[in-house]
C-alpha cells in the first residue's frame, strides 16, 4: 500500500470527546498521552500540562522549543481561583535599536542570533511546578526525555512543516551559525519523511539536565554557559547575565463579560487583549445565524478595530503609554463600536480613556484545570541550535521595531508585543473550561470566532473547532478557508471586504477546547493538524 497520509477526498467527522477523571488535549497524540500518563502516575492537571508541553518542544519542533515562551492560565480548584504566568522573555541587555542601525539594518530580521530574546519556557515549566505541581519537575519531564532519546515517528502534518521548513531554510541559511540547526533536524541534508523514526539525542539530554536542577542550569549553570559562549562565537548579544536575570511573571488575567462568560487572557506584552477588545465591541450586537453577512461583517470590522489599538499600544507592560482596563473599558467599546456602519472601515487607533506555536489545554478529576500555551515564534524560530544541547531558540524579538516613535520599539531589557495567549472561559466566578488557537496573528482571532462559536451560537467544542475560520490580513484583506459559504464571500465583497479564499488551511491556527459541565468534560481537537485528545 502506497497511500499519501494528508490526502482527503471525503469529509472525515470528528464528536466531542467526553470524560471525568481526566484528559489532555493537543496537536499531537505522543504529547497528549505523554500528559495522561502523569495523570495515571499521581500528577494533577498542571504536571500534566508540564509534561505535555515538555513533549511537544521534541515531537513537534517545527512549532515550538526548550528555547521558546510559554504563558498559561491556571484554575486551581480548592483556591478557587485563576492564575496568570508570563514566561516571555526580554531582549539582550546590550542590544539596541542603534547598533543594529550600526549595521546597516532599518528592521529586525527574523533569523539568526540578532531577534534572538531570553527564553522563559524552562523558567515557566519550572515555576508551575514549584508552586502547583504534585511530582517533581524531573518526573514530568521523563516522557519527553523518552522520546527524545528513544525515537519516535513522524506524523502527517508534522512532516509536512518540517519538510516546508527544511525548504525554506536551506534557501535562506547561509552563515555558520545555521550549522547545528541542519545537524539536528536535517541529518544527511534531508528532511525526515512520515514514518521515519527520528531521535533528539542532545535535546534529550538537555532535558534531563533541566528536570534534574529544576531549570536552574539553563539560567545559571553549565547550559547557560553553553549558550553564551555560542551567541558570542556567532556575534549574538544574548549572554548568561541576560538569563541568570531571567525570572517569570504571576500575572493576574484580565477578562471581559461576553453575554455572561468572562472571557479571560493574559494581560500585555501578550495580544490577548486584541481578542478581548474585540469581544467587548461584538457583544453589542444580537446574532440570529453564524453563517450570515451580517455575523461576518461585523466580527470583521471589530477585529480591525481591536488589531488597530493592538499594534498601536500593545508592548512590555513596563512601556505602555495606556493601562489594559483603559483599552477594555466599556465606553471605550461603545465609541468603538459606533464607527461600525454597513460600509468597510478602514481603521485607526482610538483614543482610550485616561485613568509556525503549540496549544493545550489539560484538565484533572479534582477539577484543576490548564491552558497553556509555548512557541518558538514562526516555525522552528531563530534558526539557531545552540551546539550540543538541541536547544532551538526563539526568534521572538523579531516583532520589535526599530522605529523610535513607535511603542514597541527595541530596547535592551525590553519584552517584545507577543503573539502566544491561552484563553479561559468563566461564569460566575467558576471554571468553565481553557481554550486557545495558535498561530501568531490568527490566535486573538481565533479566540473570538471560538468563544463565538460556543456562547452565541451553541456549537459543542468540535464543531467550535471544526467551523470555517477567516482571517483579517491587511487593509481590507480578509482570508477564507476552502470551506467557507461561497454566497457569504460574495456579498461581503459587495460591502468593499477583499475576500481571499485559501487553498489550504494551514494558516488558520490549531485550537483546543476542554468545557466542563457538571461532572464530565467535554473536549474538542484540532482537525487541521494531527491533533489529539487523551482521556479517561
Amino acid at each position: 500500500m502506497n497511500f499519501d497520509t494528508r490526502y482527503q477526498p471525503y469529509t472525515s467527522n470528528r464528536y466531542t470527546h467526553v470524560a471525568s477523571n481526566g484528559m489532555v488535549a493537543t496537536s499531537q497524540p505522543l504529547a497528549a498521552n505523554a500528559g495522561l500518563d502523569i495523570l495515571k502516575k499521581g500528577g494533577n492537571a498542571v504536571d500534566a500540562a508540564i509534561a505535555t508541553a515538555a513533549c511537544l518542544t521534541v515531537v513537534e519542533p517545527t512549532s515550538n522549543g526548550i528555547g521558546g515562551d510559554s504563558f498559561a492560565l491556571v484554575w486551581i480548584k480548592k483556591d478557587k481561583n485563576l492564575y496568570g504566568i508570563n514566561g516571555s522573555g526580554f531582549a539582550p541587555e546590550d542590544i539596541s535599536a542603534d547598533k543594529l542601525k550600526e549595521k546597516g539594518l532599518d528592521k529586525m530580521p527574523k533569523f539568526g542570533w540578532i531577534p534572538v530574546t531570553v527564553p522563559g519556557a524552562p523558567a515557566t515549566w519550572a515555576a508551575l511546578s514549584k508552586r502547583f505541581g504534585n511530582l517533581s519537575l524531573e518526573e514530568t519531564l521523563e516522557p519527553a526525555v523518552n522520546y527524545a532519546l528513544n525515537g519516535y515517528p513522524i506524523s502527517p502534518v508534522l512532516g509536512y512543516y518540517w519538510k516546508k521548513g527544511y525548504d525554506k531554510y536551506k534557501k535562506a541559511f547561509k552563515g555558520k551559525e545555521f550549522d547545528e540547526w541542519f545537524k539536528t533536524f536535517a541529518p544527511g541534508d534531508k528532511a525526515p519523511e512520515v514514518g521515519d523514526i527520528v531521535t533528539l539525542k542532545n535535546h534529550g539530554e538537555t532535558l534531563k539536565e533541566i528536570g534534574k536542577t529544576n531549570a536552574e542550569s539553563f539560567y545559571k549553570g553549565a547550559l547557560a554557559d553553553k549558550i553564551d559562549k555560542s551567541s558570542r562565537k556567532h556575534g549574538g548579544y544574548l549572554r548568561k547575565e541576560d538569563l541568570a536575570k531571567y525570572e517569570v511573571e504571576w500575572v493576574e488575567p484580565i477578562k471581559v463579560d461576553y453575554k455572561g462568560y468572562d472571557i479571560c487572557e493574559i494581560p500585555p506584552n501578550g495580544q490577548g487583549i486584541v481578542a478581548l477588545m474585540a469581544l467587548n465591541i461584538l457583544k453589542g450586537y444580537e446574532y440570529k445565524e453564524k453563517d450570515s453577512v451580517f455575523t461576518y461583517h461585523r466580527q470583521f470590522e471589530a477585529m480591525k478595530l481591536a488589531f488597530a489599538d493592538g499594534k498601536k499600544f500593545v508592548t512590555d507592560s513596563r512601556y505602555m503609554k495606556v493601562k489594559p482596563e483603559e483599552l477594555l473599558d466599556e465606553k471605550y467599546a461603545v465609541m468603538r463600536r459606533n464607527l461600525i456602519t454597513e460600509e468597510v472601515l478602514q481603521p485607526e487607533p482610538g483614543t482610550p480613556p485616561s485613568g509556525g506555536t503549540v496549544y493545550l489545554s489539560a484538565v484533572d478529576k479534582e477539577g484543576n484545570m490548564v491552558s497553556f500555551i509555548q512557541s518558538n515564534y514562526m516555525g522552528f524560530g531563530s534558526g539557531i541550535v545552540v551546539e550540543d544541547t538541541g536547544i532551538g531558540l526563539q526568534n521572538r524579538g523579531a516583532d520589535f521595531s526599530l522605529k523610535s516613535e513607535d511603542y514597541n520599539y527595541l530596547e535592551g531589557g525590553k519584552k517584545t508585543y507577543h503573539t502566544i495567549i491561552p484563553g479561559f472561559i468563566m461564569k460566575n466566578g467558576e471554571a468553565v473550561g481553557p481554550f486557545g488557537v495558535m498561530g501568531g496573528y490568527m490566535q486573538p482571532q481565533g479566540h473570538v470566532q471560538v468563544a463565538m462559536n460556543l456562547i452565541d451560537f451553541n456549537l459543542n467544542p468540535q464543531m467550535a473547532l471544526d467551523a470555517p475560520r477567516w482571517q483579517w490580513i491587511e487593509g481590507r484583506k480578509f482570508m477564507v478557508e476552502p470551506n467557507f459559504p461561497t454566497h457569504i464571500v460574495g456579498a461581503l465583497e459587495d460591502k468593499g471586504h477583499e475576500m481571499i479564499i485559501a487553498n489550504n488551511c494551514g494558516t488558520f491556527g490549531r485550537g483546543q477546547i476542554i468545557i466542563k459541565k457538571g461532572d464530565a468534560y467535554f473536549a474538542g481537537t484540532e482537525s487541521r493538524t494531527d491533533g489529539s485528545i487523551a482521556m479517561y
